[in-house]
């Protein structure tokens, strides 16, 4: 279990503020969590992504995905590089995906950071900063827990680093190694502390589900593990993110079935659908074995809602491929669906096997026309649920409304609900409320509250 404490020698840090940018997925956040406990537990004040970030030292990390993302990510570092050198910043720190797997090179284009981190070794910054301190001795820090950014009631818990699928497109391998598990008896022991923090709501979340415990146990562990995470009480909804559908463990959807708290939601990452394409991408799954899987998830989870994600523009989607992926989108209906465009990336199995021959400007297009395919089938799925009732999580209070979230709709990147609060009673953030659906919108439903109170 999580216990820390930290010596009093750090009294005089407790004026010290750190600021820390999060920039990419929910990943780098527990990331930035952890380290934030660390820092305060030898008496740093931390603050993370805030508004106008005013600490004299300042961290950064960073995501190296794609080119957007990377663009995002050297834009902040300069942003602040700027800062230092006009003496508002002292000390300037990167961490993260970009810096580890352009490390050698940020050094030189970048001079103003102080040091760079990796995505492994962050941890090494607590001691860069404390190394010259003679106020801190010895501190008596043990299994620091993280520092929740989340509002209180939710948090990710991240089950495991790495992927072994190398598909065609993707340099999360090339940034962060092979698929490597955390031990069930940790995790568990991670969800009993969130539990004790007040969390409610537990999204876990890893670079691929489907093969957490292999490395570890030899078997697809994931089924037992959320199994015993779904009896821990006062853990109320499970998520499940980025599931990989080649040898997905099906026996998760019995496990979904039994436990009322595991929600009936999965993100599963499908990028394309015709075999072709699949083989391109090196996706190791055909057209007819992913419908199959797609139809034997919702055959066992009738309710379940799943989000994917698509790609258009990867080097040799002819315009038949496309409007396949078209006609497929239509037909599969999901319930929640995002997409983006192919771009190159270093290292990769496309970069060094494929040209990228499709123009920028045809990717573009198919991205648009993709785009609103789904947004019309989520139009109509949204309208399917006014006059239903359904179950309700209070994430934050606005002026006229309680803003919240079914169990369909995972933090920040789905659908909210808003109750006015003229039809509520006695509510605060954190509660279930079951909430009648009046009217929906294109990315929000509106509705009241239907019992006295939440839980």
């Amino acid at each position: 279990m999580y216990d820390w404490c930290a010596s009093n020698s750090t009294a005089t840090l407790a004026t010290k503020r750190i600021d820390i940018l999060t920039l990419g997925c929910s990943k780098n956040l527990v990331d930035s969590e952890r380290l934030m406990a660390k820092l305060e537990a030898v008496g740093y004040r931390c603050y993370h992504d805030a508004d106008k970030p005013t600490g004299r030292i300042v961290v950064i990390n960073t995501c190296g995905f794609i080119g957007d993302a990377k663009e995002e990510s050297i834009n902040t570092i300069l942003h602040f590089a700027a800062r230092k050198t006009a003496r508002m910043v002292d000390a300037l720190y990167v961490m993260g995906c970009l810096s580890q797997r352009y490390l050698h090179d940020l050094e030189q284009e970048i001079p103003e950071v102080d040091k760079w981190f990796g995505k492994f070794d962050y941890l090494n910054l607590v001691q860069e900063l404390t190394k010259n301190s003679d106020e801190i001795k010895e501190n008596t820090v043990v299994d620091v827990p993280r520092h929740l950014t989340t509002p209180s009631h939710t948090a990710y818990l991240k089950i495991s680093e790495g992927c072994n699928r190398f598909c065609s497109y993707c340099a999360i391998p090339l940034i962060t190694g092979r698929h490597t598990s955390r031990t069930k008896e940790d995790i568990l022991d991670e969800v009993r502390w969130l539990q004790s923090q007040g969390v409610k709501e537990v999204n876990v979340i890893a670079q691929d589900l489907s093969s957490y415990g292999l490395d570890l146990y030899g078997r697809h562990a994931l089924p037992e593990l959320v199994d015993e995470m779904a009896q821990i009480d006062g853990i109320k909804w499970i998520r499940l993110h980025y599931a990989y559908p080649t040898d997905f463990p099906e026996e998760l959807l019995e496990v979904m079935a039994k436990h009322d708290n595991v929600c009936n939601y999965l993100d599963l990452a499908l990028q394309h659908c015709t075999t072709h394409m699949l083989s391109m991408m090196r996706r190791h799954i055909t057209q007819p074995e992913q419908d199959a899987l797609i139809a034997r998830i919702r055959t066992r989870i009738p309710s379940i809602h799943i989000r994917t994600t698509l790609m258009v523009g990867h080097p040799g989607e002819t315009e038949e491929d496309f409007e396949q992926l078209c006609q497929w989108t239509q037909k599969m209906r999901f319930e929640r669906m995002g997409a983006f465009a192919y771009s190159e990336e270093d290292g990769t199995y496309a970069a060094q096997n494929y040209k990228d021959d499709i123009p920028e400007q045809v990717k573009q297009e198919r991205l648009s026309r993709l785009m609103a395919i789904q947004q019309q089938i989520s139009a109509e799925m949204q309208n399917a649920k006014v006059g239903q009732t359904l179950r309700v999580l209070i994430d934050r209070e606005e002026e006229d409304y309680w803003i919240g979230r079914t169990e369909y709709d995972s933090p920040e990147v789905d659908c909210e609900v808003l109750i006015r609060k003229e039809d509520t009673n006695q509510l605060k953030i954190g509660d279930f409320i079951d909430v009648l659906i009046e009217r929906a919108e294109d990315f929000d439903l509106y509705g009241k509250q239907v019992n006295l109170g939440g839980i």
